[in-house]
C-alpha cells in the first residue's frame, strides 16, 4: 500500500469532522479525504430504505476514485442502518460509528442517560440492543433532533447557534418523565460534539457529554498499526456530492485546517 493512501471519512455533512479531529491527533501524518453527502443531507429525516441504498453506492464510487486504506463511516445514522451492506460491498476495512451508550453507563451516577441523535438513529433496533447490553440498569431516554444537526452545519459556515434554540432542542430530553435526573448525554450524532460547548451552557452543570470520536480514532490507529505514512503532514481533501455556495463557504473555513483541495462527486 502506498504511504499516500488516505483514510476516507464519510458523513452526510460536516459532523464527521468531530471524528477527524481526534484521529489527526493520533495520526498527524495521515492523508485524509473527507466526503460529505451534501446532496443527501440530512440523513436523519430520510427513510431507512433511502439510506441503505444510497450509502453503499456512494462509498463504492468514493473508494474507486480515492483508493483509501480505510473507510470510516463517521455518521451514526448511516452506520446503524447501512454498515453491514457497506462492509459486504467494499474490499477495504470499514469502521462504523455507534452511540456511546456503554461508556455513558459507566459514567452515570443517577442511572438516567440521555441519547441525543437524529430521528433515524434513535429509533433503530441497534440502539435498543446497545441499551439492553450495556445500560440494562439505567433508564435510557432518547430524543431525535434535526434542528441541532442544522445548527451544527451552520457553525462551519460561521453562524453561532442561539442559546434558546439549543435549549429548546435539549428540552426534548429533559422534558421527558425522569429527564431531570439525566447526568450523562450521549452525543449519538457526530454533528453534536461541534455544539457541545453551546449545549453545556444550557444544561445543569453536573451533566456530562460523551461521544464515540476518541474511541473511533483509537480503532483507526490500531487498524493502521505498522503502515507507512508520508514523511510530511499532508494536504487533505474535501469531497461534496453537491458543491454550491454553502459547501464553498464551509470549504473556505476548513482550508485553514489543511483541507486545501475540494472536489465534487
Amino acid at each position: 500500500m502506498s504511504d499516500d493512501a488516505p483514510i476516507l471519512f464519510f458523513d452526510s455533512g460536516v459532523g464527521g469532522l468531530s471524528v477527524v479531529a481526534p484521529t489527526r491527533l493520533l495520526l498527524p501524518h495521515a492523508p485524509i479525504v473527507y466526503a460529505a453527502d451534501s446532496a443527501g443531507f440530512p440523513y436523519g429525516t430520510r427513510s431507512e430504505a433511502e439510506i441503505a441504498a444510497r450509502v453503499p453506492a456512494l462509498l463504492g464510487r468514493l473508494v474507486e476514485r480515492y483508493r483509501p486504506r480505510l473507510v470510516v463511516i463517521a455518521c451514526n445514522t448511516a452506520s446503524t442502518i447501512a454498515l453491514p451492506a457497506v462492509r459486504a460491498a467494499l474490499d477495504v476495512a470499514v469502521v462504523g460509528t455507534v452511540p456511546a451508550i456503554k461508556p455513558a453507563a459507566a459514567m452515570s451516577v443517577t442511572r438516567v442517560i440521555g441519547v441525543l441523535g437524529t430521528e433515524a438513529t434513535v429509533r433503530q433496533p441497534y440502539v435498543d440492543d446497545l441499551a439492553a447490553r450495556f445500560a440494562g440498569d439505567c433508564t435510557v431516554l432518547r430524543h431525535g433532533s434535526a434542528r441541532l444537526v442544522e445548527l451544527a452545519e451552520r457553525v462551519l459556515e460561521g453562524v453561532a447557534p442561539a442559546a434558546d434554540a439549543v435549549a429548546a432542542e435539549l428540552h426534548g430530553l429533559f422534558g421527558q418523565p425522569g429527564g431531570e435526573r439525566i447526568d450523562v448525554i450521549v452525543n449519538a450524532c457526530t454533528h453534536f460534539p461541534l455544539l457541545e460547548g453551546d449545549m453545556a451552557a444550557v444544561v445543569p452543570p453536573h451533566v456530562r457529554f460523551v461521544d464515540g470520536g476518541p474511541g473511533i480514532a483509537r480503532r483507526i490507529a490500531y487498524l493502521t498499526t505498522g503502515q507507512g505514512w508520508p514523511a510530511e503532514p499532508p494536504a487533505h481533501r474535501l469531497v461534496f456530492t453537491r458543491l454550491d455556495g454553502r459547501e464553498r463557504r464551509i470549504a473556505d473555513r476548513l482550508s485553514a485546517h489543511g483541507f486545501s483541495a475540494v472536489d465534487a462527486l
